[in-house]
């Protein structure tokens, strides 16, 4: 008996244990919820009573604006912000100028932020060498729009009558960039190489018909065509080739016959179907990219530039070299954007309209970008067939140098500018130094017979000044800043030519 009731006490012990847990459980399950739902009630209490608080404090200092708020422009209240008094956007960028007006659609369509598919097309076309016209003609539609756009430019120039011929011959013709080929030399590129190779070096350079002594002095001189030693290495095989257009030559003087004579004795005459004027030098850029994409798409190196400077091929083919290892060899990065000259940085349009360089506002608005100014450049084989495919989609610009200035700002090439490309003539100190030719790459502004005499005499002092380097930009105040009114430097030197004329012609 007393075992049973041990039993009976042990087991009625342990349900009270089991009623005891299962109480605090419960009872954990409905507190819970409502200490939540408390503690979210004080907060939410407590935010509004502090944002009544902090509105009321504001209320007594800030002005009520109206529900329809203008902003008055620019204004001092001490409340508010400074507000522009024009609209930010400039719902006309082009300033209604004719080229910033045809180019402005042909840029936004190869934007990258605005048409990022366009433009990686575009670009990834531009680093290929594929030449294909179709592909062009399917990939640039807003250019041949462009193009079609400029049939009567009469009605899109207010003052079209007002502008001076060669302007308005060149409106109305700058939608023309296909012409044909009158006289051009047989395989320039092929003689004399190994199938499969291009010349180191192609001089391609700008004339007119009626400069025959201009092409014989260069013909003699610097413009050796053939395998040139260089200055201290050694060289390289040079092409020459010089490009122009049709002339209305003096009533006596048969120009065409002339040529045809001329190119059949040297081989190097490339004349197209256009009129040759200052304002159409543009098209011998495009038209020889083209020639170069398809006679001699593997030249190293092309010099392209005017028919009156000196240029000293031996030390340039030294240049090239050096600058071919640096970068890398050739096909590198380097080179598929090397362009070296005196470069001309925040140019800008020359608007008196009495030089043969005015560009009226109406016509163009903006800074120029950087370009190889004066008499010539020199650009790698790779960048003139990039220049070839982006050209499609630049409309032509009456300056030529700017207009390549304009291509390589498309393309994101920065040309390198080297002081040993002399525009303005040597500075007076160092004229009467006797190696003073022994510095420079080119010189602008020579005359046939003072390019024979420099260059008899720098082959003479060849050994005299062999330890002579190229000039190099020192100095910042050695760099000459040039106003083109006053004829002088900003060191008060006298020019000895225009400033503006970076022709030739």
């Amino acid at each position: 008996m007393y075992l049973a009731t041990s039993r009976s006490f042990l087991f009625s012990r342990k349900m009270a244990q089991c009623h005891c847990r299962w109480r605090r459980v419960l009872l954990c399950l409905c507190c819970a919820p409502c200490v939540l739902v408390g503690s979210l009630c004080v907060y939410i209490t407590l935010a509004v009573c502090y944002g009544m608080t902090t509105s009321t404090g504001l209320s007594s200092s800030a002005p009520i604006l109206p529900e329809s708020f203008i902003a008055p422009g620019l204004t001092r209240n001490d409340y508010l912000a400074p507000h522009p008094t024009n609209s930010f956007w400039d719902p006309k960028p082009h300033g209604g100028a004719l080229w910033n007006r045809l180019q402005l659609p042909i840029d936004r369509h190869y934007n990258p932020i605005l048409m990022p598919k366009s433009s990686k097309e575009h670009n990834d076309h531009l680093d290929t060498n594929n030449n294909n016209a179709n592909y062009l003609r399917l990939s640039l539609p807003t250019l041949n729009a462009g193009f079609s756009e400029i049939g009567n430019l009469t009605s899109q120039m207010d003052d079209f009558q007002e502008l001076p011929l060669q302007m308005q011959m060149f409106v109305d013709s700058m939608h023309f960039r296909d012409y044909h080929v009158l006289i051009e030399p047989a395989k320039l590129c092929g003689r004399g190489l190994k199938k499969g190779q291009g010349p180191l070096l192609l001089l391609a350079i700008k004339t007119q018909g009626l400069n025959f002594e201009n092409r014989q002095a260069i013909r003699q001189t610097w413009g050796w065509a053939g395998w040139v030693a260089g200055a201290t290495g050694k060289g390289g095989m040079v092409r020459r080739i010089f490009l122009l257009g049709k002339n209305h030559a003096e009533p006596h003087v048969n120009i065409s016959e002339l040529l045809q004579l001329e190119s059949r004795q040297y081989r190097d005459i490339l004349q197209w179907d256009f009129h040759d004027s200052f304002f159409n030098l543009t098209l011998k850029d495009v038209l020889l990219w083209d020639w170069l994409s398809t006679h001699c798409p593997l030249a190293r190196f092309v010099f392209k530039g005017d028919d009156d400077v000196l240029l000293r091929t031996p030390a340039l083919l030294d240049y090239l070299r050096e600058q071919t290892i640096q970068s890398g060899g050739p096909g590198s990065e380097g080179m598929k954007g090397f362009m070296v000259g005196d470069v001309i940085r925040a140019a800008v349009p020359n608007r008196v309209n009495s030089t043969k360089y005015f560009i009226p506002d109406s016509f163009y608005k903006g800074l120029y970008p950087p370009y190889g100014g004066g008499g010539g450049v020199v650009y790698s084989g790779e960048l003139a067939l990039r220049l070839k495919r982006i050209s499609r989609r630049v409309h032509l610009y009456p300056i030529d140098d700017v207009y390549v200035g304009m291509c390589l700002h498309r393309l994101g090439v920065h040309p390198i500018h080297h002081p040993a490309f002399l525009t303005f003539d040597f500075p007076k100190k160092e004229r009467v130094e006797q190696c003073a030719y022994h510095t420079i790459l080119l010189i602008h502004k020579r005359s046939p017979a003072q390019v024979m005499k420099l260059w008899s005499e720098i082959m003479t002092n060849q050994t005299e000044c062999r330890n002579t380097i190229l000039r190099m930009e020192k100095e910042k105040k050695n760099t000459l800043l040039i106003d083109p009114f006053s004829m002088k430097d900003n060191k008060g030197q006298e020019l000895l030519m225009d400033p503006w004329d970076s022709s030739g012609n």
